[in-house]
């Protein structure tokens, strides 16, 4: 896994980078409450913010890639489901896609550029 510390373009504080990268994660739990917002929270997000913050570019595409790569294996896994097996990873994924959120969420307020294993970069 590929961590390293960040670096603000000067255009903003460090904190404010931090924190916005850090909603980035985060607004993917609107997800639970909004169709569609597991991607369009973190969208919205990095659409906001990634001029402003070089910080907040890198984690918004890494938290919307994130995002999309769980959507597609969970397509994969609705398929599976008609074979038996796909309920197991639908759950898997559900495990993986709240543990994931939150971890991204802590090492983006804690300066990491951190980026998740088993990802598609689609968004560069």
């Amino acid at each position: 896994m590929e961590e390293e510390n960040m670096t603000t373009s000067g255009n903003g504080s460090e904190t404010s980078a931090r924190q916005w990268a850090m909603i980035a994660h985060l607004s993917a739990l609107s997800g639970y409450i909004i169709p569609f917002g597991t991607i369009l929270g973190p969208l919205i997000v990095w659409q906001m913010k990634k001029k402003e913050f070089e910080f907040v570019d890198d984690q918004g595409k890494e938290a919307l890639n994130f995002q999309i790569t769980l959507g597609i294996y969970g397509i994969i896994s609705l398929i599976l489901a008609l074979v038996g097996i796909g309920f197991l990873l639908l759950a898997a994924l559900g495990i993986l896609g709240l543990v994931g959120i939150i971890w991204g969420a802590i090492k983006a307020n804690e300066g990491e550029r951190f980026r998740f294993p088993l990802i598609l970069r689609l968004i560069k």
